[in-house]
């Protein structure tokens, strides 16, 4: 039987921060995260105050990953391949949530290299990823595991592989405008995490699936300069945008693949 794994790109930060932090206290499987500039630093971030932090830290690994980089991202890969061998693990959930934002008010405002920089990380940082680490997640033929019992979360039985897109990124759902190389880039992310799972679906059968995800607004560096546009109740700290992702990836059923959701486990429309 082969044993699952968890990927998680960022986790430097933000919700890839939070949501790192929360997996490893809510389940025991081990963890390959990423940081694009120094991993000692985000490990002990990330280990900093959390109960038990040295039986903790054995089971989280992180690598160096850049998504504009794609030989940080195929060095990356290489070293999941030496820690977790085709043979006797397989990839039972993978978080590509990389992010930023440039917004733009007007077609004026629409600069080409703040533009170029969105789609290279929100739409061609996944897209790598993807292209990388897709091959760990399990074929139709294996016999996996699922997470261990006594765990407070337990994963779905398939591996779940999730990109973060945006409810802005909807094109029935666009009604103020704007925004328009960020709502872009995570349009195509949708699209992206569709033909995905459609590629899943044929390789993997049920043994695997794609879906697109929407947080909701959370206080982190992106979103900044708009807390105070946002009401209270919808404005979210990364550990509770974390929740709420943990929640809805662990009650995702083979009805939902190829979509993307929003925190409250609600479709959001293409």
């Amino acid at each position: 039987m082969s044993s699952p794994w968890i990927f998680l790109c960022p986790s430097s930060r933000g919700i890839g921060h939070a949501l790192t932090r929360r997996l490893l206290l809510t389940t025991s499987l081990p963890i390959l995260a990423t940081s694009r500039r120094d991993p000692s630093s985000t490990k002990s971030s990330l280990l900093a105050d959390l109960p038990s932090a040295s039986d903790l830290a054995p089971r989280l690994s992180i690598v160096n990953l850049d998504v504009t980089d794609e030989s940080s991202v195929q060095a990356a890969a290489a070293r999941a391949r030496e820690l977790f061998p085709a043979k006797t693990h397989h990839l039972g959930l993978a978080c590509a949530i990389p992010g930023i934002l440039h917004p733009e008010k007007n077609p004026k405002q629409i600069d080409y290299d703040k533009a170029l920089d969105q789609f290279r990380v929100n739409t061609l940082g996944p897209l790598l990823l993807i292209k990388h680490f897709s091959e760990f997640l399990p074929k139709t033929t294996a016999e996996i595991s699922a997470s261990p019992a006594d765990d407070e979360v337990r994963l779905p039985q398939r591996g779940t592989w999730l990109s973060m897109s945006a409810r802005v990124g909807s094109i029935s759902d666009n009604r103020a405008g704007g925004w328009y190389s960020y709502r872009a880039s995570k349009t195509a992310v949708s699209s992206i995490s569709k033909s995905f799972d459609n590629f899943l679906q044929a390789r993997s059968g049920d043994k695997a699936l794609a879906v697109g995800y929407h947080p909701g607004t959370v206080k982190t560096d992106l979103s900044k300069g708009f807390w105070d546009s946002v009401p209270q109740d919808k404005l979210f700290t990364p550990d509770d945008a974390a929740a709420k992702m943990v929640d809805v990836i662990k009650g995702l059923e083979l009805s939902q693949r190829g979509k993307c959701w929003d925190y409250k486990n609600e479709e959001v429309p293409p």
